[in-house]
């Protein structure tokens, strides 16, 4: 390799003394061909040298990352790659607990209405059974208003039990879930 450099540095040097010879020479003796023939040459030469020195680095660029490869030894993942499943577990667990918890309490809310339903109806019977005895009885008019008052204000009582059923339902379902 030292050989062919001082050669080509040689042959570069003659070049160029050739080309200083020209510029001095008149110009009937100066060809113009051949100086034309000359300059093809010299960047025929200068673009095989560019092709060469980039092969040559894309090679040992390759050659030096191929090493770097070989020589790195792989490890474990570190803690920052890893996926918390015990946390992801414990939350699907807690969330099918509230999940559970929420059909619970939605099946006894709807055992609840039902029940008061069914009071719903009895009251209305022995209201019914009660009007028959009061007017077989005959009771007077103030007594029968006072037992309709009493059976309005029970009516406003069943709701507002109803309503604050309802909203505590509600407030369960938006904290739990």
């Amino acid at each position: 390799m030292e050989a062919l450099y001082h050669q080509t540095n040689k042959q570069i040097h003659e070049v160029q003394s050739y080309m200083g010879r020209l510029e001095t020479t008149d110009k009937q003796s100066v060809h113009c061909e051949r100086v034309d023939q000359l300059k093809y040459d010299i960047q025929h030469l200068q673009t095989a040298l560019r092709n060469f020195q980039h092969r040559r680095y894309a090679r040992e660029q390759q050659e030096r990352q191929r090493e770097e490869l070989l020589a790195r030894t792989f490890t474990t993942n570190d803690s920052d790659t890893t996926i918390p499943i015990d946390e992801t577990l414990q939350f699907n667990e807690s969330l099918q607990n509230a999940h559970r918890g929420m059909d619970e309490l939605i099946g006894s809310g709807t055992s609840i209405l039902h029940g008061l339903r069914d009071q719903r109806m009895t009251l209305k019977g022995t209201h019914k059974k009660i009007m028959d005895v009061a007017n077989m009885l005959g009771l007077s008019n103030t007594v029968m208003r006072l037992i309709e008052k009493r059976a309005f204000q029970d009516k406003y009582f069943m709701i507002g039990g109803m309503v604050l059923t309802c909203v505590v339902m509600f407030l369960v379902v938006q904290y739990l879930t």
